[in-house]
């Protein structure tokens, strides 16, 4: 069985590549949104093109796309890209995969109007804002911090089985590392966290 990375930036891997924004690629799997770095003040168009991609049969997801404290865009028109990105994922029945920086308070009350599963990428924060979200509803995914933030690894230990991905993103690793590792601090076998990340996978795409 191969390992699934839930979000990366490696055109090919297995698992969900992340669309660059207007790209021409026809990747196996994918997601496609309006990352918040992206946005500008005619985001329609880039919107408009993101709402095409999505309707696609091998897009399995809307984003990445979010709020981020560190980018030079408004924060109110952040927030109104993202919602419309949710209401987008809510029409598709399709998940939301979430960039965060800095913002992680403010995605209690996107979670109110999403009707599908909300996937946090990159989580790396601490307990308590784990604990706040998994609580809310929200799935993580982790990546490469994984390997080497000891307060993360106990993070991951506590997160519930069936509320997790693990990924690369845009970092030159190979998930089996990552794999590896989960699978350590889990107590599992590797090939039983292949098996658990496929079902947890099955959930979100089937919105349960």
């Amino acid at each position: 069985m191969e390992f699934f990375n839930f979000h990366h930036h490696h055109f090919g891997q297995f698992g969900i590549y992340n669309l660059d924004l207007f790209s021409g690629d026809n990747p196996e799997i994918f997601s496609v949104g309006l990352h918040p770095k992206d946005i500008t003040k005619d985001f329609e168009n880039a919107l408009d093109w993101v709402k095409i991609r999505a309707q696609e049969s091998n897009c399995l997801a809307i984003g990445e796309c979010g709020v981020d404290a560190l980018v030079e865009v408004d924060s109110g028109l952040q927030q109104e890209v993202f919602t419309q990105q949710i209401l987008l994922a809510n029409a598709l029945r399709k998940p939301v995969i979430i960039h965060c920086v800095r913002r992680h308070s403010d995605l209690l009350k996107f979670q109110k109007i999403a009707k599908v599963p909300m996937i946090v990428h990159g989580f790396n924060k601490k307990e308590s804002i784990a604990t706040n979200l998994l609580n809310a509803g929200f799935y993580l995914s982790f990546g490469k911090s994984l390997l080497e933030n000891l307060s993360l690894q106990s993070v991951f230990k506590e997160c519930p089985n069936h509320r997790f991905f693990l990924e690369t993103d845009a970092a030159e690793i190979n998930i089996s590392e990552i794999y590896d590792k989960a699978s350590s601090i889990k107590a599992m076998s590797t090939s039983e966290m292949q098996q658990l990340i496929k079902q947890n996978l099955n959930l979100i795409l089937n919105n349960e």
